[in-house]
């Protein structure tokens, strides 16, 4: 009878360790965004899709029109027990082109609190036009 006490209480226990190992939160990572110190090395204005290619890798995705921009998108979702799994981080680079096929921007967004916000951006000025916006609307109905 004491060998089967200590066969029930070691069944006991290994139930015990396999519900709470069962319900710990698993985490998983997809996709690929650059580090902040890997987009340092592309220059805004002077590096193309090649050497951008080859200094952090092909995007996660493209944009649709014209190739305009390249996307690195990097998720983190939380799997937990039975409930279904739930995206916990999300960081998106986008790498914008012009028609030339040079660098004009780079942003990076992040998901906090379900909207997505930037976290850095760095832009080529471009000129203002600084017209009032009526001396436009009047040059264009009266021009001939």
């Amino acid at each position: 009878m004491i060998q089967f006490t200590g066969l029930r209480n070691a069944m006991a226990a290994l139930m015990a360790l396999v519900l709470v190992t069962g319900c710990a939160a698993q985490y998983r990572n997809h996709g690929y965004a650059p580090s902040q110190s890997e987009l340092a090395g592309i220059a805004v204005g002077r590096d193309t899709r090649d050497s951008v290619a080859e200094k952090i890798g092909p995007p996660t995705a493209e944009g649709l029109r014209d190739q305009a921009a390249w996307y690195y998108v990097e998720s983190r979702f939380r799997h937990f027990a039975w409930q279904a799994p739930k995206e916990i981080e999300r960081e998106v680079v986008a790498i914008s082109f012009n028609p030339a096929g040079r660098v004009t921007n780079i942003e990076r967004f992040g998901l906090e609190d379900g909207r997505i916000i930037t976290l850095s951006r760095r832009v080529t000025k471009v000129a203002e036009d600084k017209t009032p916006y009526l001396r436009k609307i009047f040059a264009s109905l009266f021009r001939r």
